[in-house]
């Protein structure tokens, strides 16, 4: 496995436009084109969304599409090779303005008659196939409107195959009910007659009506087996008027050589620190774990590049979640394995016992982790829909290697008696602390602290200083220079300004090979950005070469998107954890996450900061490390209430808490540390994401004891709740960790 995915990954790992920039296309829409009663504004926005999906249908290239004044759009997208560009291009431009026009019924007796102009018709050509494999140009009159008004607009799905008969490429395509209805009508009523498929304004195929017909048709024509590819993707997104390329720029990355190269540092310092201290606190077994780390890594960048998923920063926050996961779930593992050795099992015993106890935790912590990731890819879009790629391929990854691939090491080790103990490290055991008995007060002081945090949240989105040029765009200013200034210099020297996080990035004039500056902040603040560049980088002479105004890379439809998802990831929760579990336990669930998003919320509006794409996936990020903390403790109260511990609910779940308090205190320090290093020595959009998961990391370990077991505890009212159907921990087979 390991070697097939070295030769699929090789050269192959793709960075995004914020690690290592891309290409440019300023494009321009032919309103004049436009159906009438089509709004020029509305038919920009849709063709934002259009390109989206043109360019990214899979949802792992994150390209940045934005309007980009008047009727024109900006489209970045990730290094492109030559051959990639041209076929950008193809997808960009292209109209795919499909249409179903019945052909004039004497269309080749006006024609030899030398009739070029006909009431309600026009001439179109259609290609036709010559034996020698060339082609020839056939006119034939054609309405000048489709009938009915049937076009690509009620475009169900189109599909590119091969014919059997010819085994040439052909494009299979599935009308809408409402396409379907006209086309029925319209051919039932025209049997015996020909009907144009114009694609373009070029006829693809006029196939006579021999009986009527439903959603189902398809195109044939001259066109190889890339082109037919090209026109599924684009039949499926059509645009409403043409789009012309009027300029091509290359684009440096939009985080900036400094804070990417000081990014690389801090996630190295963070990774090394983790695995250190795995090493020294749990020793053999931690060199156990840091061989399985490093092992899901290189698997996960391996699939990833497979897959052809294009890396970012919000794919980077998907990788720092699965490590954690990963560590969490070597941690689970361990402690297991020191209970059972404590307890009088060998070794032999005590490996396996703790491996089956930690199955059924490790289980539900990584199935509601991808309920959510699986939510993202199907319902998400741009950056929301490439975290939910990453963490779906590393959550199944770090459950290989957490579960197999150190369980087959231990079983190499003891069944050649290369060890006969495994000495750990402890600092923390024997608590009994009353954690319940102060959760009345804790629970009462977070919503407090949330309720000022939100409300001076929602204040500074009224005044305009919560969202960032990503989410309402802003001027765009561009500058000639003599002298290059680092990204990071020129965005704190903005930013200095009060006006929020400005977006930095250097292009390239592909013609001239000229390099310009281009700087989006708040609306017109553009002269007060530019004098205060000239003042503070007097040497770079800078010179405004234009201003536009620019609408936002995170649109409206991504936005929606994000917040869709979200609340079905939650609802998935919900459902799940009460199937494994019990209601209270789901309730207590989902409310410790919407704590842990709140708070966050809270204490990152308090901070000033402004939301952009990468606080988005930050957001993401708190969800997976928060219902992943939770779910360790609700297991371990389930297992002490079906072992039959003794003493009141509150009691068990004291018990559960103080049982797994060493595990939380690890798994969030290690998290907390290796995010720590990303804050300390990254910068820019890396800190305000480290910044964001920080707080995260310590109100999820926060809430999943004060919030979500003392929900469960109140919707009881003390009482033992009878626990719902579930697999315990100990029902859970070695074989199913076994190979």
């Amino acid at each position: 496995m390991l070697n097939k995915l070295q030769r699929d990954a090789a050269g192959r790992i793709k960075l995004g436009l914020d690690l290592q920039g891309g290409q440019s296309f300023l494009v321009e829409m032919d309103t004049t084109k436009l159906a009438d009663g089509t709004d020029a504004e509305s038919a920009i926005a849709q063709a934002v969304e259009v390109l989206r999906r043109r360019v990214d249908k899979f949802g792992v290239a994150e390209p940045v599409i934005q309007p980009a004044g008047g009727n024109r759009i900006s489209i970045q997208m990730p290094g492109l090779s030559e051959a990639d560009k041209e076929s950008a291009r193809q997808q960009i431009s292209r109209a795919a303005f499909l249409e179903f026009r019945m052909v004039h019924p004497q269309s080749a007796q006006l024609l030899a008659e030398g009739i070029t102009r006909e009431p309600g018709y026009e001439i179109l050509y259609e290609q036709e196939a010559n034996p020698d494999g060339t082609t020839r140009n056939i006119p034939l009159f054609v309405k000048r409107k489709p009938e009915g008004g049937l076009t690509g607009k009620y475009m169900k799905r189109a599909m590119a195959v091969f014919d059997p008969v010819t085994g040439q490429p052909e494009i299979q395509f599935e009308l809408d009910g409402e396409g379907a209805v006209i086309m029925s009508k319209l051919s039932r009523e025209n049997i015996g007659q020909r009907m144009a498929i114009v694609l373009d304004g070029v006829i693809y195929s006029a196939p006579s009506i021999n009986s009527e017909i439903g959603a189902q048709g398809r195109i044939t024509g001259k066109f190889d087996v890339k082109e037919a590819k090209q026109l599924e993707q684009v039949l499926e997104n059509p645009l409403e008027a043409p789009l012309t390329i009027i300029e091509e720029r290359g684009v440096d990355p939009s985080l900036g050589k400094d804070s990417i190269d000081s990014g690389v540092k801090a996630a190295l310092y963070g990774t090394i620190a983790v695995a250190l201290f795995m090493i020294v606190y749990y020793l053999l077994a931690g060199v156990v774990a840091n061989v399985a780390l490093l092992l899901n890594i290189v698997v996960l960048l391996g699939v990833m590049c497979s897959v052809g998923t294009t890396l970012t920063l919000p794919g980077i926050a998907g990788i720092v979640l699965t490590i954690g996961m990963a560590v969490d779930a070597n941690v689970l593992i361990f402690e297991r394995i020191r209970e059972e050795f404590a307890a009088g099992k060998s070794l032999r015993g005590a490996v396996s016992a703790g491996y089956d106890k930690a199955f059924g935790t490790i289980f539900d912590a990584n199935i509601t982790t991808l309920i959510s990731s699986i939510i993202l890819i199907f319902l998400g879009t741009g950056p929301v829909k490439g975290f939910g790629v990453t963490l779906t391929i590393g959550v199944a990854v770090s459950m290989f290697t957490a579960l197999v691939v150190t369980r087959l090491m231990f079983d190499f080790l003891l069944a050649r008696n290369l060890i006969r103990s495994l000495p750990m490290l402890r600092f923390i055991k024997g608590t009994k602390l009353d954690f319940l008995g102060v959760a009345e007060p804790a629970f009462a002081a977070s919503w407090l602290l949330i309720l000022v945090g939100v409300g001076f949240g929602f204040k500074r989105g009224f005044d305009g200083g919560l969202f960032g040029v990503d989410f309402k765009g802003g001027d765009s200013i561009t500058y000639a220079f003599s002298e290059k200034v680092g990204v990071e210099k020129v965005r704190e020297s903005v930013k200095a300004l009060g006006f929020g996080d400005p977006a930095i990035q250097y292009q390239r004039n592909i013609g001239s090979n000229t390099e310009v500056l281009v700087v989006t902040t708040a609306y017109e603040k553009g002269a007060e950005v530019t004098a205060k560049l000239e003042k503070d980088f007097p040497g770079a002479k800078l010179v405004v070469k234009g201003q536009d105004r620019v609408g936002p890379t995170v649109g409206g439809e991504i936005q929606k998107a994000a917040l869709v998802s979200m609340l079905l990831a939650l609802f998935g929760i919900l459902v799940y954890v009460a199937f494994r579990y019990e209601f209270s336990f789901a309730v207590g669930a989902v409310v410790a996450i919407l704590h842990d998003l709140l708070m966050t919320f809270g204490v990152f509006s308090l901070a000033g900061l402004e939301l952009s794409a990468p606080i988005v996936a930050a957001f993401l990020t708190i969800i997976g490390f928060s219902i992943n903390d939770t779910i360790v403790i609700f297991d371990r109260i389930r297992e002490d209430l079906k072992l039959g511990v003794r003493g009141s609910f509150k009691d068990v779940m004291n018990k559960a808490l103080n049982q797994t308090l060493s595990r939380t205190i690890i798994t969030s320090g290690t998290v907390f540390l290796s995010t720590s290093a990303l804050y300390l020595f990254g910068g820019g959009a890396v800190k305000d994401f480290a910044f964001t998961f920080l707080v995260g990391i310590l109100t999820g370990t926060y809430s999943s004891i004060f919030i979500a077991s003392a929900l469960v505890l109140w919707w009881h009212k003390g009482q033992r709740p009878s626990l719902g159907a579930g697999v315990s921990a100990e029902s859970v087979p070695s074989a199913a960790v076994r190979v």
